[in-house]
Formats: structure tokens, sequence, C-alpha cells
């Protein structure tokens, strides 16, 4: 168990405005809508739908919105969303893995590689890039929760890998297979996490020069904008000269 991942995914992160707020919420109650089609409307008894809802309540999202999306999924009229994972390459021969949830194939897959294809990425075949990433489960919350010695004291408890503590939230690890235990662990001792899943992490952090830096960080911009997109995970680690320059 370590303090630290080696495979720490840098990333820089900035205030949303309005408008991406807007999209945000779009793409959480796509997921809420998805989880509560999949299972019960009752986040107590659907483990997804739980996930989805503390993630939407981590940002914010008004409550009518979280309620109106459980009940679409529970309807008869609710989009057939389909789970749908890019894998490629983008500036500075970084590894990325896009995954979607869509209406559209057609159209997702159109709009992925064309933002591959503006900002000199190329889009692979499935499994072109996923050997570079595990799968784990990851339990996230905010700094308040306690010290970095006092979460990695949690962790062992709950049954966790590793926590990885920075300057913005304390991350548990942990396999696909012990995600559930470790999760209700956390939430009896520490409440509700702000983000909880099974997601792609790298498993090395490549150092990316910044002119590469720039450019990539453009791509991710353009996809995270996509209605379809979810996630955009990488395997690259950007320096503090060019997120200061990102961030100011």
């Amino acid at each position: 168990m370590a303090g630290h991942s080696h495979a720490k995914n840098v990333m820089f992160r900035k205030s949303k405005s309005n408008k991406e707020r807007s999209k945000l919420f779009s793409k959480l109650a796509r997921e809420i809508i998805v989880a509560s089609k999949m299972g019960l409307p009752d986040p107590d008894h659907n483990a997804r739908l739980r996930a989805a809802v503390n993630a939407a309540k981590a940002q914010s999202m008004p409550k009518d919105n979280i309620e109106r999306a459980i009940k679409k999924g529970q309807g008869g009229d609710a989009e057939n969303y389909d789970e749908i994972r890019y894998e490629g390459y983008g500036p500075g021969g970084i590894a990325l893995i896009v995954e979607c949830l869509t209406d559209n194939r057609t159209r997702t897959v159109a709009d992925v590689r064309a933002a591959f294809s503006k900002y000199g990425g190329t889009l692979g075949e499935t499994g072109s890039v996923a050997f570079m990433f595990d799968r784990m489960g990851v339990i996230t919350y905010p700094l308040d929760k306690g010290s970095a010695d006092a979460m990695l004291e949690v962790a062992l408890e709950a049954g966790a890998e590793e926590v990885d503590t920075d300057e913005e939230e304390h991350e548990f690890l942990c396999s696909p297979d012990d995600f559930a235990a470790v999760r209700e662990a956390l939430e009896a001792k520490l409440g509700a996490p702000a983000e909880a899943g099974i997601f792609f992490r790298p498993q090395n952090a490549v150092p990316v020069s910044d002119a590469a830096g720039e450019t990539l960080v453009k791509l991710i911009e353009v996809l995270d904008d996509l209605d379809d997109v979810q996630r955009v995970t990488g395997n690259y680690e950007l320096s503090e000269a060019l997120m200061e320059k990102l961030e100011g």
C-alpha cells in the first residue's frame, strides 16, 4: 500500500462556466438514466445508480434533475444508450481511452475520429492501448475527510489496495472484484463519496513536452465537450509550467 500512486494521471482542472456545467449535468443525467433503466430506481438497491447519483450531487446537480433522470430511466420511452469505448494515440504518442454512452454509434465515432484527426491523434482498434491501463475500483473523497495518514488507515480497514492523496482529493483504489465491498466500507466510515466507479487508470504516467501537451489538452477538451463522451483517460503527465500556463 502506498500513499501516492506511481501511475497518477496528472490532470489540470479549470472552473466550469454555466455552459460547461449544463453540459456536465447532461452527461451525469445520461448515466443516471442508464443506471436506473438497468435496475431498481432506489439508489440503496442499485449500486450503479447510487454511484451516478453521488457523482451528480458532488457536482451540485439539482435534486429535481436527478429525480427526473431516475424516473426517465424507469419509463418505457427512455432512450437506449450503448456503452462503447474508443482507443487511440494523441499528440506526443499519449495513449487515450474515450468512454461513451450513445444512442447513435455512427454519429459518435465520426465525432471522436474528427477530434483525433484535427489535433494530430490517431484512432486505433479496440485493445490497441487498453493494455497500458488497469481497470480499478476508484472511490473519491474530498480532502476535508481527513489527513493522508488517517485516510491510509481507513483504506487498510476497508480493504482498499491504496489511497492516493493530492492537493484536491483522496482517491481510494481497489480491484474491480472488491469494489462493492470497499465502497460500502468507506461509506460507513466517511459517508457518500464524491465519485465512485470502475475506471481505467494508466499503469505509468508519460511526461509530455509542453508543445505536445498544449495540443493534447485541446484534444481532450474537444472530446470532453462531445455530448456522447462520458470520460477521457490518458497516460500523460503535464509539466508544472504548462499546468500553470493553462490555469492562468
